[in-house]
């Protein structure tokens, strides 16, 4: 198949801009270069992604097998744990209890064969005939808010609409507790990125932003600071199962409540668990490590931005816009009857579910509704083909270490200080609850390196030993985590790269890891015979984090 010269139309369309929004148009005669240049696939190589989705025919239908899932662990190395778990704990909602999945790889006769094949490409000549002063150029580019214009003028559009005003730059778009200056409820927290997909290191920066419902921000059907900021905490509590919490200055006397339970009305900045919400909510109660119906989750996946003195910033491009609501509350009894019916269905060998809803994207069958928004060719985010979005199901559906199906709020740094937008100089690396070593330190020690895949050249060589060990005691010595799982310049400049490639190919279907060579340490093929890892390198872990182990919060 030829490869057709995406970048005519990209660099046509679109001004390249910089952080200020004040740089001229740019054609760059080097980019449209690189877009003539070969791609990975070449007439008589296999179909190309774009081709499955334009006739509708199924590629992997066990898409929900992410590429992590290839690793080679050669029996030791087990980056399996992050994801798979079972607890004693039996008021746990989850009941997935998917430990064993360290110990045996359980997929259909199809899932054995790695489909994610973008892994295994090498795009290091790609990406050497684009500039650094152009990819910059491009990342610094926003593409959020004309995606949300575009979906706000389409009559015909059905899905949901997510405007966050200046979303793109998030030292506009949110006041010091996380808060969205533009009035429509989104709050940004500041959370520990999941190991080790999210770390910057490994190609992207993100954030997330929770927004509960009306009733959960009013008191008389008026918006109430007090009341939303009482309510996202007893949330907190709820998720994390615990007893108290911090919370910026809350005035007891504008919620209406004795919220820290010293019969006194007054300024707190500590509340209890309680049985219900309170404001216009107060008629609905918590429930264990469950959102209240209608809570929403926003989540950007974003290019990463480099400044002038090699500091990495979330870029304003968004490489996806993810979107998750709770359309229908589950109680754990309903949940273990959707539980028992994946089971079930596994059981008879049959192939995920994916429920498609049209624009508003897919049902994950425990009350979630997934969207998600992917660049097309010109880098204008688009809506995810069905295909794309099954891939979604993977990590939101039945894994056994997620809290309601979702992995970022449990991972909120804990009360007050957590309120604001994703800042990962303010995080040192705290452990797991039950752990005691740094939760990052501990990955890297039993993955063997910097990525599942150990296939990070620059983790490897700036925290681990010659003989491939962990250097726990330089590991040790960081200040916060920003130092531990950020890249240098030249490391971002070529992921960015690398993905943009991905973005020309439109080959999502085919993996969205930006890897700059072929992957060694991954799977094409799996051989069941062998047990990915031996007994004593299989953990127990809990992805909530014990915030109190060390200070939070680092002095800049």
């Amino acid at each position: 198949m030829k490869y057709v010269s995406l970048f005519t139309v990209l660099f046509s369309c679109i001004s390249i801009v910089g952080c200020d929004n004040e740089q001229p148009n740019i054609v760059n005669n080097t980019l449209l270069e690189v877009a003539q240049a070969s791609p990975p696939y070449q007439p008589g190589d296999d179909i190309p992604a774009t081709a499955y989705m334009e006739h509708n025919e199924v590629y992997n239908p066990e898409s929900v097998i992410p590429p992590q899932c290839y690793t080679k662990t050669d029996g030791v190395k087990n980056p399996c744990y992050a994801c798979h778990q079972s607890y004693d704990d039996k008021s746990r909602p989850n009941m997935m209890r998917d430990a064993n999945l360290q110990g045996a790889y359980e997929f259909s006769d199809l899932g054995f064969k790695n489909h994610w094949k973008n892994l295994f490409i090498d795009r290091s000549a790609l990406i050497k005939r684009i500039s650094d002063q152009d990819i910059t150029n491009w990342v610094n580019q926003d593409n959020y808010t004309p995606f949300i214009e575009k979906l706000k003028n389409d009559p015909s559009w059905k899905g949901e609409i997510t405007p966050i005003k200046d979303l793109a730059y998030p030292d506009k778009a949110f006041n010091e507790l996380g808060i969205a200056n533009d009035d429509s409820g989104w709050v940004a927290f500041n959370y520990k990125p999941f190991p080790s997909t999210f770390w910057p290191t490994n190609g992207s920066t993100g954030d997330v932003m929770i927004r509960l419902a009306d009733a959960f921000r009013e008191k008389g059907d008026t918006y109430n600071q007090d009341v939303y900021l009482t309510n996202l905490s007893l949330v907190e509590l709820a998720v994390k199962g615990l007893d108290e919490i911090s919370t910026p200055l809350i005035s007891e006397l504008r919620v209406g409540e004795d919220l820290n339970g010293d019969g006194k009305i007054a300024q707190v900045n500590k509340i209890k668990r309680r049985l219900h919400y309170v404001g216009d909510a107060k008629h609905i109660q918590l429930a264990h490590q469950l959102y209240p119906e209608d809570t929403e989750f926003l989540h950007t996946v974003r290019y990463i931005g480099v400044d002038d003195n090699g500091q990495i910033f979330n870029a304003p491009r968004m490489k996806e816009v993810r979107y998750m609501k709770k359309h229908n509350f589950k109680s754990k009894q309903s949940l273990g009857a959707a539980y028992y019916r994946e089971a079930k269905e596994k059981s008879f060998e049959n192939y995920p579910q994916t429920l498609y809803l049209g624009d508003l994207g897919i049902n994950n069958n425990f009350g979630w509704t997934i969207n998600g928004y992917i660049e097309d060719k010109s880098g204008q985010l688009r809506p995810q083909h069905e295909q794309e979005l099954a891939f979604c199901n993977g990590c939101h559906k039945t894994i056994g270490s997620t809290y309601d199906q979702t992995f970022s709020f449990a991972r909120k740094v804990e009360g007050k200080l957590g309120w604001g937008y994703i800042n990962l100089h303010d995080i040192k690396d705290v452990p797991n609850k039950g752990e005691v070593q740094g939760e990052f330190l501990t990955y890297m020690m039993r993955v063997g390196g910097g990525d599942e895949f150990r296939q990070n050249q620059e983790m490897l060589m700036r925290w681990f030993n010659k003989d491939g060990s962990l250097n726990t005691e330089k590991v040790n010595a960081i200040e916060n985590i920003y130092e531990l799982i950020t890249p240098s310049k030249a490391r971002a400049l070529a992921l960015n790269k690398a993905y943009l490639t991905i973005v020309h190919e439109q080959s999502y279907l085919f993996g969205r890891d930006a890897t700059l060579v072929k992957a060694k340490n991954v799977l094409e093929q799996v051989d069941d015979s062998q047990q990915p890892l031996a007994p004593q390198h299989r953990y127990v872990w809990d992805m909530q984090l014990d915030w109190k182990a060390t200070t939070q919060h680092v002095s800049r």
